[in-house]
C-alpha cells in the first residue's frame, strides 16, 4: 500500500513541477490545489477583521503564497506549526530590451538569476514563461501569465574544433555566450520581443483584451519533462527541484494535515538572490499576515513564542564522483531520508532543541533522518530559515531532501525521500 501511495505522490509531484516553470506559475498551481480542498482567498488590501475558523490563503506579487488553517483555539497558546520554502530557482531571465540581431540570427539578451550552474544550459530545448503586464482597450494596466510551452530557443555550444581546450578549461561569459537563438532573421525583417509576447498571448487566449505589452518578467526554462529515472526507478530528475520539491511537499502536507489546528505554509520568492524584496522572506509578508491574525501586540509575541518553523530547502547529497567535497561524517545519501542542516556560524537556523523536535517526528513515522554539515574548509550556503528565525524570533530548524546537481538546469533527488519528508511534515501538521 505504501508503494502505491508513494507512486501516486511522485506522479502528482512530477505534474506539479511540469506546470510550474516560474514562481508565478507555481503559485497559480498551488492555488488550484488549495481551492479544491476548501481554502479561501484573502486579499491584503481588504479588511480581514477577526476571521472565523477556516482554511485560507493569501498571495503577494503573484509569486509568494501563505496558506494557513485557523482554529477556534487561542493562537497565543497554540502558536502556529509553520513550514517555509521558496518558489524561485536559478535561471536565465530576459532583459527589458533584449533584441539582438547577429549573423542573420535573432537572439535575446538575458541576465543570470541566482547562482545558476551555467554549462548545462547549453544545447537544451528551451521555452519561455513568466508574467506579462499589458494595456487593455480601456487604457488600464492588466497582468497575466504566459507559457510558450514548446521549444522556442536554444544556446548552442561552440564546437570543440574551435576550442580544443573546451574539456579542460571552458569559461562562460554571461554577457556574450548566453543569449539564446530564437529564430532565423529574414532579409529586411525586424523583430520586437514585446510583439512576440503579445502574439503568443492572443494565440493562447483569442478573447484577451490586449492593446500592447508594457513590460514583462520572462524566464527561460528547459522543456524536458520531469521523470522518474533509474533501472529501479530510484531517482527523480527535473528542473527546479530546488525548491519546488519542498513547496509541493509542504502543500500536500498542509492539505492532509489537521485543519482544526493552527498550521501555516509560506512559500517565498527571491530566496536565490537574497530574499530582499516585498515578496521575499526578508520582506514583510509573513510578519504582516501573522500580525493581522493577532488580537494585540502581546498576543502576537506570545503566539510567536508558541510557534515553530520547519525551513524546507534541498540539501547537498554526497556525489559518488566527488565524495571528497563532503565531510565524511555528514554526507547525506539519496533515498536515506530527510536531512537536518546545521552550521555553527548560523547559516542554518537549526539548534539542539529544534533538530530534536524534527528527529522525534521522524522516529514516530519510522523515517530515517540524516545530517549535513559543510566541510570546515568550505563556505556554507543558507536558506530562509535564519532570516525568519532572526526576523520573527521563532524557533526554526533547517531541513531538506538530499539532491545532486543543485542549481543545474536539471537536478536529481531520490524517489523515496520526498514521500518520506511529506509523511513527516504531515505528522508535524497533526501534532
Amino acid at each position: 500500500m505504501t508503494n502505491q501511495h508513494q507512486h501516486k505522490f511522485n506522479d502528482d509531484l512530477l505534474e506539479f513541477l511540469d506546470k510550474s516553470p516560474t514562481p508565478f506559475h507555481a503559485v497559480s498551481t498551488m492555488i488550484e490545489q488549495l481551492e479544491k480542498n476548501g481554502f479561501q482567498a484573502l486579499n491584503e488590501r481588504d479588511v480581514w477583521g477577526e476571521l472565523p475558523a477556516a482554511c485560507y490563503y493569501v498571495t503577494r506579487n503573484d509569486s509568494s503564497i501563505i496558506a494557513f488553517t485557523l482554529p477556534d483555539s487561542d493562537l497565543a497558546e497554540s502558536g502556529f506549526n509553520m513550514v517555509g520554502a521558496h518558489t524561485d530557482s536559478p535561471c536565465l531571465k530576459v532583459k527589458p530590451q533584449p533584441e539582438q540581431n547577429t549573423e542573420s540570427l535573432f537572439q535575446l539578451g538575458v541576465e543570470v538569476y541566482g547562482g545558476a550552474l551555467l554549462n548545462p544550459w547549453f544545447d537544451r530545448d528551451l521555452s519561455l514563461a513568466g508574467r506579462v503586464t499589458y494595456l487593455d482597450s480601456q487604457q488600464q494596466l492588466q497582468h497575466t501569465r504566459v507559457d510558450f510551452k514548446k521549444a522556442v530557443a536554444t544556446i548552442p555550444s561552440l564546437a570543440i574544433h574551435l576550442d580544443r581546450d573546451a574539456n579542460k578549461n571552458r569559461t562562460i561569459n554571461a554577457q556574450t555566450h548566453l543569449p539564446p537563438l530564437v529564430l532565423q532573421v529574414k532579409e529586411g525583417a525586424s523583430y520586437d520581443f514585446r510583439t512576440i509576447l503579445q502574439e503568443q498571448l492572443i494565440a493562447d487566449s483569442p478573447m484577451l483584451d490586449i492593446v500592447s505589452v508594457v513590460d514583462y518578467e520572462i524566464s527561460l526554462y528547459d522543456t524536458q519533462k520531469p521523470a522518474i529515472v533509474g533501472l529501479n526507478d530510484d531517482f527523480i530528475s527535473s528542473a527546479r527541484l530546488d525548491n519546488l520539491l519542498s513547496c509541493y511537499i509542504g502543500l500536500t502536507a498542509l492539505i492532509n494535515g489537521d485543519n482544526t489546528r493552527a498550521n501555516l505554509l509560506v512559500c517565498s520568492d527571491h530566496e536565490e538572490v537574497g530574499s530582499v524584496s516585498t515578496s521575499g522572506a526578508q520582506g514583510s509578508f509573513l510578519e504582516s499576515v501573522l500580525v493581522r491574525l493577532s488580537l494585540n501586540n502581546q498576543h502576537y509575541h506570545r503566539m510567536l513564542q508558541s510557534s515553530m518553523m520547519i525551513s524546507a530547502d534541498n540539501a547537498h547529497a554526497i556525489h559518488p564522483n566527488y565524495a571528497e567535497k563532503h565531510d565524511e561524517q555528514h554526507g547525506p545519501k539519496l533515498n536515506h531520508g530527510p536531512v537536518i542542516k546545521t552550521n555553527a556560524n548560523q547559516r542554518y537556523a537549526s539548534n539542539s532543541v529544534t533538530s530534536s523536535v524534527f528527529r522525534q517526528l521522524c522516529i514516530r513515522d519510522n523515517v530515517p533522518v540524516q545530517d549535513f554539515v559543510v566541510r570546515t574548509d568550505m563556505g556554507c550556503g543558507s536558506t530562509i530559515g535564519p532570516i525568519i528565525a532572526s526576523t520573527l524570533g521563532v524557533k526554526t530548524v533547517d531541513i531538506g531532501v538530499p539532491t545532486l546537481a543543485m542549481h543545474s538546469i536539471r537536478e536529481l533527488a531520490g524517489s523515496q525521500d520526498a514521500y518520506m519528508l511529506n509523511t513527516v511534515l504531515t505528522q508535524f501538521y497533526k501534532k
